[in-house]
C-alpha cells in the first residue's frame, strides 16, 4: 500500500479524569493526550498497518517535541511536519458527558502554528511523494484564513500529483468565526464548496450535509436522536450533483439516546453505479450497533473515516458493503476507548464485522 497524507491541526487535549466536570476538578489535574482531526485518522491508519504520513505545522519547542514523538511511536512518518518559530500548539478541553448531560468542548485554538503557517512554507512535491491518498477535513479550514488556504493548495497539489482525496465536512459552529460579520454555516459553505471539487470520497455525518451544504434529510429529527435512514442516499446523490466529480459519499448515521447511549451506522453512495449500502446489516436490513456505555465518543468520526480510507485501499476490503461495514466497525469499537486514537487492530475490527460482539474475554 502506498503512503496515505493527512494534513491538518494537531492539539493537546486537555480533559478531567472519568465523567468529572471543569469545575469540580480545577484547581487540580487535567488528562494531556495529543488529538486533532486529521491526526486521528493517520494514527488509526497507521494502527491497522498502513504507511500514514501526518502534515502540520508546529512550533519548535519541547511539547511539540512530545507531540511528534507520540506520533512517531504509533508507527506515523512525521517527516514532513514543519517546525516554526511562529504560532502556538492548539488547545482544547472535553468535559465528557453522561446519561442526558451533554459532552462540552471548549476551543483554544487561535494563533496556532498551522493557522498562521501560509502554504508556500510546505513542500507539497515531498509531501506527495510515494503518495497515494490525501485526507483533510472541514476543521482545518475553519481555524483561519491561511489554514484554509493552506487546505486549498494541498487538494490543488494533491490533485496534480495523480491522489485521490477524502474529506470529511465535519462542521463545527464553534470555529469558522475568521471572517468578522460572516455566519459560521455560510463562510463553511463558500470554503467548503471551493474545496469539493478537488475531492473523490466525501464524508459526513448527519447534520453535516444540511449544516455546509443546505442539503436536508427530510423528516429526521438529529435533536430527538430519529433519522429517517432511507432519505439519505438522496442527501448523497444531491452531493453528487452539486459536485460531479466526488465518486463516493460516506455518511454515518448516530442516532443519539444520550451522551452514553447511541446507535451507530452508517452509509456508502456510489456514484457512478447510483447505490447505496449500508452497515452493519442483519441480512438484507440495517441494524446499528446499539452501544449503551460509551467511555468516549469525540473521535468515533474521524476512526470512521480512517476505516473507511484503509478498506478502500486494501483490495480484499474494497468493495463497497466490505468497505463501508469495516468503517463502521472500526469506529464502533472507538466508542470504548479513552482518547481520540483508535488503538482498535485491523483483526478486532474484523472480528467484529464477522459478528463477535458479545466483549467476552478473548484467552
Amino acid at each position: 500500500m502506498k503512503t496515505i497524507v493527512t494534513f491538518g491541526e494537531i492539539m493537546a487535549r486537555l480533559c478531567p479524569p472519568g465523567n468529572r466536570r471543569f469545575i469540580q476538578n480545577m484547581p487540580g489535574s487535567l488528562e494531556l493526550t495529543f488529538a486533532g482531526a486529521e491526526a486521528n485518522v493517520a494514527a488509526s491508519l497507521a494502527i491497522f498497518g498502513a504507511r500514514a504520513r501526518f502534515v502540520t505545522a508546529l512550533p519548535d519547542n519541547v511539547i511539540s517535541d512530545a507531540c511528534v514523538q507520540n506520533l512517531r511511536g504509533l508507527g506515523i512518518d512525521t517527516t514532513r511536519i514543519l517546525r516554526v518559530k511562529n504560532g502556538r500548539l492548539g488547545l482544547y478541553f472535553v468535559e465528557k458527558g453522561a446519561n442526558q448531560r451533554p459532552s462540552n468542548v471548549v476551543y483554544d485554538r487561535a494563533h496556532s502554528s498551522v493557522a498562521e503557517t501560509s502554504a508556500d512554507k510546505y513542500n507539497w512535491s515531498e509531501i506527495f511523494a510515494d503518495a497515494r491518498w490525501l485526507h483533510i477535513s472541514g476543521i482545518t479550514p475553519a481555524l483561519s484564513r491561511i489554514a484554509f488556504e493552506s487546505s486549498l493548495a494541498a487538494v490543488r497539489n494533491a490533485k496534480a500529483a495523480g491522489l485521490s482525496v477524502s474529506c470529511d465536512l465535519n462542521f463545527r459552529k464553534k470555529l469558522w468565526q475568521w471572517e468578522p460579520g460572516t455566519p459560521a454555516a455560510s463562510l463553511a459553505r463558500r470554503c467548503m464548496s471551493e474545496l469539493l471539487p478537488f475531492v473523490d470520497v466525501a464524508i459526513a455525518n448527519e447534520e453535516d450535509a444540511s449544516d455546509v451544504l443546505g442539503i436536508h434529510a427530510e423528516g429526521s429529527d438529529i435533536e430527538g436522536g430519529h433519522l429517517e435512514i432511507g432519505r439519505y442516499p438522496q442527501v448523497a446523490r444531491e452531493i453528487t450533483r452539486m459536485f460531479p466529480n466526488i465518486k463516493k459519499v460516506a455518511i454515518t448515521l448516530r442516532e443519539s439516546i444520550s451522551a452514553t447511549h447511541n446507535n451507530w451506522g452508517a452509509m456508502l453512495y456510489d456514484a457512478e453505479a447510483g447505490e447505496a449500502c449500508f452497515a452493519p446489516m442483519s441480512g438484507d436490513t440495517y441494524k446499528p450497533y446499539e452501544i449503551r456505555n460509551i467511555v468516549d465518543r469525540v473521535g468515533g468520526g474521524d476512526s470512521f473515516a480512517a476505516g473507511l480510507i484503509f478498506a478502500l485501499n486494501t483490495p480484499e476490503l474494497a468493495a463497497p458493503k466490505t468497505a463501508i461495514a469495516y468503517a463502521v466497525a472500526a469506529s464502533c469499537l472507538a466508542h470504548s476507548i479513552e482518547g481520540d486514537f483508535n488503538f482498535s487492530t485491523r483483526a478486532e475490527v474484523e472480528s467484529l464485522m464477522r459478528g463477535s460482539a458479545s466483549g467476552r474475554v478473548v484467552r
